[in-house]
């Protein structure tokens, strides 16, 4: 359901995010958004200060004629080109250009209606509410922000009448496979005019390949052989060492020493003794 305004003499801006708005179109419907419909939506009954569409431009200049559409419409159209880095990356998006515009125009505004689903502008459209300004958010509910309806004073989903507010292709057909694009996001896109092509039937159908893993790693076994070639089943007897030239001990233990012999030096006799009084 469409919820609209009934005051004449309210002063309207309307802020287009042409980025957010195409992707959403294109990846739910398959479709191309009205946007001269959408304004008229927002616009209702109320007095129009400006519609302002926010898009990017690219180098093959394949979008100018979208760009001369909206002017015909009476949408003013604010552009940028697209940044391209040196990884392939590419990025455009208006989130602080779109936010600077309408602070700047708020003093000459009543309501400020966003077309957009970006849950990025959430802080926004409190700073708009504070102010005393009513905020509208216009979008398609599939691709909203749950934060951005719940901070709407009023909220339009463009899926509740999709005939007024999309352009159809009667040649689309829902795809189930779609080629995805490096830059097929809402924060980084670009202002495509064409659809993705299908995939052909043969690849559609084609069973999915699986690659054998790769063989397990085969380690060589460690070296056991114990240091210096010892034979540990034989270990030798306390005391003694292997035979270091082939690493057995040896079978004959070596022949055992007699003590050797100390003989005592007769010493002085004791006293009181025969001896002593013989010495006497």
């Amino acid at each position: 359901m469409i919820m609209q305004f009934s005051h004449q003499h309210r002063r309207v801006g309307v802020f287009i995010d042409v980025q957010n708005m195409y992707y959403s179109a294109r990846n739910i419907y398959g479709s191309k958004v009205n946007f001269g419909n959408i304004v008229k939506a927002g616009i209702n009954d109320q007095q129009l200060v400006r519609a302002i569409a926010y898009t990017i431009s690219t180098k093959t200049g394949d979008e100018q004629p979208f760009f001369e559409a909206l002017h015909k419409m009476g949408i003013e159209v604010n552009m940028k080109e697209l940044l391209e880095y040196e990884g392939g990356q590419k990025k455009g998006d208006w989130d602080v250009g779109i936010t600077v515009d309408i602070i700047r125009m708020l003093d000459m505004l009543d309501v400020v209606v966003m077309v957009s689903g970006d849950g990025d502008y959430v802080p926004l459209g409190e700073y708009v509410k504070n102010r005393g300004r009513m905020f509208h958010v216009i979008s398609f509910r599939e691709s909203t922000s749950n934060k951005l309806v719940d901070c709407a004073d009023v909220y339009t989903n463009l899926s509740d009448d999709l005939n007024t507010f999309l352009i159809r292709d009667p040649n689309y057909r829902p795809q189930t496979h779609r080629v995805a694009s490096v830059t097929d996001t809402f924060s980084d896109v670009i202002a495509e005019q064409g659809e993705n092509k299908m995939l052909p039937a043969a690849e559609k159908t084609k069973p999915l390949e699986f690659k054998t893993p790769n063989p397990p790693l085969q380690f060589k076994q460690a070296n056991t052989t114990p240091l210096h070639n010892f034979q540990t089943s034989k270990l030798p007897p306390p005391g003694q060492r292997p035979d270091r030239a082939g690493g057995n001990f040896p079978q004959k233990a070596p022949p055992v020493r007699p003590a050797p012999t100390i003989k005592k030096r007769p010493g002085r006799p004791k006293k009181n003794t025969p001896q002593s009084q013989k010495h006497a």
